[in-house]
């Protein structure tokens, strides 16, 4: 499957307000107010712009913090990471590769037994690809992860 980003004026038709916010505009939803904070269905979660695949619902875990937490994104080379320094902190911004989407950010203060990292995204930055729809969505490379 090929991924891309959409044009500019497709993308203010296919991504709500919220999403467009989000991923094109750098902004941040309110936590405990958003899709995936407390999903628990097994499946895949892939960015709401390219369709790449990001996260497995398999690494989320519930942080506390009212966004989707995961311990490791699906694929090293699906993120790109860089400084920000934005409201007096010192963080590290995750962007989807092919996208160029801004998903949230990384933290270390995440489960030290899966690694330590604490992936805290934006439910808008994402859509949720459940293991049944998987196959049909064009995902199945990713279904062994959910068979014993």
């Amino acid at each position: 499957m090929k991924y891309q980003k959409p044009a500019p004026e497709q993308l203010k038709k296919m991504l709500s307000p919220e999403q467009y916010r989000v991923t094109q505009e750098d902004g941040t939803e309110q936590p405990f107010k958003n899709a995936y904070w407390d999903n628990i269905r097994p499946g895949i979660y892939v960015d709401v712009v390219s369709g790449e695949p990001l996260f497995s619902s398999l690494d989320q875990y519930d942080a506390g913090c009212g966004w989707p937490s995961f311990t490791k994104p699906l694929q090293k080379e699906g993120m790109v990471y860089k400084k920000d320094s934005s409201f007096g902190m010192e963080r590290t911004e995750v962007r989807s590769n092919v996208a160029d989407s801004h998903l949230g950010h990384v933290f270390t203060d995440g489960p030290e037994d899966q690694g330590g990292m604490r992936y805290c995204i934006n439910s808008a930055a994402l859509r949720f690809i459940h293991v049944d729809d998987m196959q049909k969505e064009g995902y199945e490379a990713y279904l062994s992860l959910f068979q014993d």
